[in-house]
């Protein structure tokens, strides 16, 4: 069954497709429901059978905050500049302090998971800045940050976990997506979860195999980026890239 969830409404339609003679925008009969809509299923049941997606705005927060009206909560979100404080959260009707302190978590997490398409990537101080809290993680991250002509970016994503080095990691895992993303650079970046930064001997062969990958595919490899918590080591700002397309602009050295 194709699902379509149309945004003026808190049901989906279960054909993925109105009604003859109606529109997906005008789906309201007299009594405020919806055309064709499948009242038979709870939101819990539609969430496990079509994905979030299939649910409305509301309708998550409601299953967030375990049952009662998310009017305020969504309105919250909506007109706040930014994450809300525990303390606001906690204040609105039907969220309580637990609630509260959950979601100012998770949207903290999401934001550093998912928010970052067209933030722009100045230098390596700037890629730094968004990849740092992957330095918390227990095994090594191998992550690339695919950007357009511009030095926007495009998409992050973690390509693989463990060991960094040339025996397990090849250039396709790296450049497959950021052929898809249509990007015309990429950076890649590790975490180094003993806290030292200076690179090893396969961060160096790891490192000469992704500059030829890159250069015969006609992508620029920016940087290189070994981080921790509170300092990294850049590889285009040691000039050890030695490739002929442009990098980053130099960045300063992260102060811990």
């Amino acid at each position: 069954m194709i699902v379509q969830y149309v945004k003026t409404t808190k049901y989906y339609i279960p054909d993925g497709k109105a009604p003859a003679g109606k529109d997906l925008c005008d789906l309201y009969n007299g009594d405020g429901a919806l055309y064709g809509a499948d009242f038979s299923k709870s939101t819990e049941e539609r969430l496990l059978a079509a994905g979030p997606e299939a649910l409305s705005d509301n309708e998550l927060l409601e299953l967030f905050l375990g049952g009662g009206p998310a009017d305020a909560l969504r309105e919250k979100l909506e007109l706040c500049n930014g994450i809300p404080s525990v303390t606001e959260l906690a204040a609105l009707s039907g969220v309580d302090a637990d609630k509260a302190r959950a979601a100012t978590a998770m949207l903290e997490f999401c934001r550093r998971r998912w928010n970052f398409r067209g933030t722009l990537i100045k230098d390596s101080n700037g890629l730094f800045s968004m990849l740092r809290h992957y330095a918390d993680c227990r095994q090594e991250r191998l992550i690339s940050v695919s950007l357009n002509g511009a030095r926007e970016v495009l998409a992050v994503r973690v390509v693989t976990v463990g060991l960094v080095n040339k025996a397990v990691i090849h250039p396709r895992e790296i450049f497959a997506d950021v052929i898809t993303d249509r990007a015309s650079a990429v950076c890649i970046a590790h975490n180094h979860p003993s806290g030292v930064v200076s690179p090893s001997r396969e961060d160096d062969e790891v490192t000469k195999i992704m500059v030829k990958a890159a250069h015969i595919l006609g992508i620029s490899l920016l940087d290189h980026l070994i981080f921790s918590s509170d300092k990294f080591y850049s590889y285009h700002r040691e000039g050890k890239l030695n490739q002929r397309r442009p990098g980053l602009i130099k960045g300063k050295k992260a102060v811990p």
